[in-house]
């Protein structure tokens, strides 16, 4: 039983990676180039696992690939204090007004369901990519299901193929960590290779 459940897993892993739309990777890529060759800033939004992917991935962002990038969540006193002053749906959109977010900045959402104003679901990241979207910056997702409201208004969205509706969450945000490390890596955007890449070879304890 444990070892046909690892097998079905991985099984749709791979089935993940062969359905991926692989042009619309490469579409974030250059929006992410043309951000960071203008000046503008990186935001990252998410909630749970994104959440913690939006923190690692201000990391990689800023670190290998030398764009300034900024999450929210990195910051639990502002954010407490705007949830409960302002309230959940409002914390990511008012913290973004606080950032001065403008038109040569973009928006990058980690999500399950990417957001759905109509059934009231995540919208913190609905009210965010309002005001993106008002004032002229871009919005990028690596999202699952059908992208939701996230895919409705991006400039460039990578949807992770659902193989089973039973493991959309853990597929989802799995890859989403494969595309933002293949993101950062790709040469067309690295700037600085990481740390076990530059020492080079496999045999380096």
């Amino acid at each position: 039983m444990y070892r046909d459940y690892i097998k079905s897993y991985l099984n749709e892993a791979k089935a993940i990676i062969d359905k991926i739309d692989q042009d619309s990777i490469h579409r974030v890529i250059e929006i992410l180039n043309e951000v960071r060759d203008q000046k503008g800033r990186l935001f990252i939004l998410g909630v749970g696992g994104g959440a913690g992917h939006a923190s690692h991935a201000v990391n990689d962002f800023r670190k290998l690939a030398g764009i300034e990038a900024y999450t929210p969540v990195d910051n639990v006193a502002e954010l407490t204090a705007r949830t409960n002053d302002d309230g959940w749906h409002t914390v990511f959109s008012n913290w973004l007004l606080g950032s001065n977010l403008n038109n040569k900045d973009a928006i990058l959402v980690f999500s399950v369901g990417g957001g759905h104003a109509e059934k009231n679901i995540s919208m913190n990241i609905v009210e965010a990519l309002k005001l993106a979207k008002g004032v002229g910056a871009k919005v990028l997702g690596v999202v699952g299901r059908d992208g939701g409201y996230t895919a409705e208004v991006a400039d460039a969205c990578v949807i992770i193929p659902t193989v089973n509706p039973d493991t959309v969450t853990p597929h989802t945000e799995a890859f989403q960590a494969v595309v933002w490390h293949l993101i950062v890596s790709h040469p067309k955007f690295q700037s600085q290779k990481g740390k076990w890449e530059s020492v080079g070879g496999t045999s380096v304890n």
